[in-house]
Formats: C-alpha cells, structure tokens, sequence
C-alpha cells in the first residue's frame, strides 16, 4: 500500500495543500511511480489517503493523459497529432516514430522501454512536431531527432 511504503512523501505533500483534496494530483504522480501506472489498486489507495470517493480519483486518472491506466513503458512518448500539430507535419512524423520503434501508436516496444501515443493537444502547436516524453517536452522534432532521441534514451535506465 502507497501509505506504508511513502508515508513520509505523502505527508510532506499534503502539507503543501491547504486541503487534502487539493493534493489529489501529486498523489497520483507518487503512486503511479510507485506501481508503475494507476491501477484499480493505486486508485483505492489515494482515494483513501485523501477521504475522496474511488469514483472521483479515477475520473481524474481518465481525464489527464499523464495519468495511464494500463502498465507502460519505461518512456511514454506522446506526440501531438491534433489539427494544428497536424498542418505542420505530424502525421507523417507519427508513422517515422512507429517506423522507428517498430511498434503502432498505442503499444509498448517488446522490451518495455518505450511507448508511443498520440494525444490531441499539449499545447505546443507553434513548435510541432511535439512530443511528451514522461514529462518532459521535445519541441521541432524531426525524424533525425526523434532518433537521436530514441538512442540516448535506450542508454538511460529511470525506474
């Protein structure tokens, strides 16, 4: 349970909130690098933390893309494909990511390294194509970047 293993984390976030409820977030975050991803389990778990309904905690997992519910790879790699990434090339930047890792958008590479995903907006148009890695941003990427990108990647080891 997230309670016993982080309890120390927990309540250093929670003193940052003026309200439990308000620290339903960084919860998540903590528990999905904890489990892996936001299962019915970790769900449970913050919900019980904060006194909030599991109901309530899962629409916030559903709602934000961060937030995954099925295990992932060690990097999710989320490139916008929303109109405007779109018109600036994202189409065919999202078929050279899935050419690249061998996989289709919505997979996992066989090694559990990467994940891609499209998402509709991160809110990066003017510096498409974009792409999400964990949580951090790579803005103009190009097929030369992207794998440049995949290679330093490959060499890191986060969990």
């Amino acid at each position: 349970m997230l309670k016993e293993k982080r309890a120390s984390d927990i309540q250093k976030t929670l003193a940052k909130y003026p309200s439990k409820r308000s620290a339903v977030m960084p919860l998540l975050y903590m528990a999905q690098q904890e489990y892996g991803y936001c299962d019915d389990n970790a769900i449970r778990d913050v919900a019980e933390i904060l006194g909030l309904d599991p109901t309530e905690v899962k629409s916030i997992v559903g709602f934000y893309t961060m937030f995954h519910e099925e295990p992932t790879g060690q990097y999710v790699i989320e490139v916008c494909d929303d109109l405007p990434c779109a018109l600036r090339g994202a189409d065919d930047f999202v078929a050279h990511c899935e050419r690249r890792l061998g996989i289709k958008a919505g997979q996992t590479t066989p090694d559990g390294k990467f994940t891609l995903r499209t998402v509709m907006c991160i809110a990066a148009c003017d510096r498409a194509p974009v792409a999400q890695v964990n949580t951090e941003y790579r803005y103009a990427l190009t097929p030369e970047s992207f794998d440049q990108m995949i290679e330093e990647l490959k060499g890191q080891d986060i969990k």
